[in-house]
């Protein structure tokens, strides 16, 4: 591993698994899956935005590991899954389903947690039969369906084609990315993370986001620009609860309210004062209990239910 995938110490240092195993998705691709704590627990499954990792979801991962079995994956290309020739939102779905086989038992079902693009990868696969034998509930994180270039504040001026254009040209950029200087962090900080995020917050993302490789970072660019999973947000049939930061930049939270408008089952949105895009870390009390949460509604009655049929 790079020095640069992840901070070694504190509460954005990933646990060490219980397992770990590969998935492999319809094409092949090969997915790199994370299991803690009990196997007998209730299961909650995490999958993380563009250019992030597992590492990601660390603070989530050491709250609800001690009673909770979870599940992180890399998605294709980021962290320890080998970056592929198709980036799709279907490769998402495809690789959602695969890694529910691979650790769920058939009819095992679990709380799906999603950011960003982890959040589009539940849309896209909502129509799928995989998704819909495996999923209790979903929590949606700084995510939208469609429009984002649009939507994004992050460049300092009133919407327009002129913003659209700079933000692509932002977003989409090949340039390497380079070491986690100061200078790195404060750009991060500004564009994904809310004003008052602490300097062990900005750290853990920038070296998470700073280890993907540039072409999985500019292949997966593409894919979220032209984003429409509008339909697949409208075909989400289970309790869904949506959560964005007020200070979000790169999916604001007027998308993540129309995310919640068309959902069959909405569970309610929260907007997180003062937060940026990267929720889960920025605010990851507010986030392990929502999950949890939706665990002790979704998943524990269910599994009541089971027993006592």
């Amino acid at each position: 591993m790079s020095r640069l995938t992840r901070v070694a110490a504190g509460p954005y240092a990933p646990p060490v698994p219980a397992r770990e195993l590969t998935a492999v998705s319809a094409d092949g691709a090969r997915l790199h899956v994370e299991v803690h704590g009990p196997e007998s627990a209730p299961a909650v499954v995490l999958a993380h935005g563009w250019t992030c990792s597992t590492a990601f979801w660390a603070a989530q991962i050491s709250a609800l590991s001690a009673d909770h079995r979870v599940i992180a994956y890399d998605q294709r290309g980021h962290g320890r899954s080998p970056a592929s020739p198709t980036s799709s939102t279907d490769a998402l779905a495809d690789d959602l389903e695969a890694v529910l086989a691979a650790t769920l038992a058939p009819g095992e079902r679990a709380v799906i947690a999603g950011h960003s693009m982890g959040g589009m990868t539940v849309m896209a696969a909502s129509r799928r039969a995989g998704f819909r034998e495996h999923a209790a509930a979903v929590l949606l994180c700084s995510t939208g369906s469609s429009d984002l270039v649009a939507a994004s504040t992050v460049v300092p001026m009133r919407p327009g084609r002129i913003r659209t254009w700079l933000t692509r040209k932002i977003l989409g950029s090949r340039a390497p990315l380079g070491p986690v200087t100061p200078l790195a962090r404060r750009i991060l900080k500004y564009g994904t993370m809310g004003p008052g995020s602490a300097p062990d917050m900005v750290e853990a993302c920038a070296r998470i986001v700073h280890a993907c490789p540039r072409r999985v970072r500019h292949a997966w660019s593409q894919v979220l620009d032209l984003l429409d999973l509008d339909h697949g947000v409208r075909e989400l049939n289970v309790p869904t609860a949506v959560v964005v930061g007020t200070a979000d930049r790169l999916t604001p939270p007027v998308k993540a309210r129309a995310v919640a408008d068309a959902l069959p089952d909405c569970l309610g949105l929260t907007e997180l004062p003062g937060i940026g895009h990267m929720s889960p870390v920025e605010a990851p009390e507010p986030i392990s209990r929502k999950i949890r949460e939706l665990v002790d509604t979704y998943v524990r009655v269910d599994t009541q239910v089971k027993e006592d049929a």
